[in-house]
């Protein structure tokens, strides 16, 4: 396996581990805490280094189902940790309580380029 393709997937799949961990955690203790704001931020930068040398693998973007979505799913996430933190910061406990609804979309709109990935390079798709 060459080493950026490990590169690659390291990071994605830490992407993942972050960001479910955050989802997930955020999601059933519903209030918003900055261990998850952590957590959102870490997904944020995994999932960006492993779409930089997945990017380099393939020679940039692709204009496809795949590249499209995670495009979108990044701008999302960012939206998203940097909502998080004007919430925190805000200190907005009503938000702070439902912010998880949010939170399942942008991570149930992440998993679709995710998902895509992994069967692609599975050669399943």
């Amino acid at each position: 396996m060459p080493p950026l393709l490990l590169k690659a997937i390291i990071y994605i799949t830490l992407a993942l581990i972050f960001y479910t961990v955050g989802v997930w955690s955020e999601k059933l203790e519903k209030n918003l805490k900055k261990w998850h704001l952590l957590m959102f931020y870490l997904g944020l930068i995994c999932d960006g280094l492993g779409t930089k040398y997945m990017s380099e693998l393939s020679g940039g973007f692709e204009f496809s189902f795949h590249g499209i979505t995670g495009g979108i799913a990044i701008i999302l996430m960012f939206f998203h940790a940097f909502w998080a933190t004007q919430i925190l910061v805000q200190k907005d406990e009503e938000k702070k309580k439902t912010f998880h609804k949010f939170s399942i979309l942008v991570w149930g709109i992440w998993l679709i380029p995710y998902l895509l990935g992994m069967l692609a390079g599975m050669k399943i798709i």
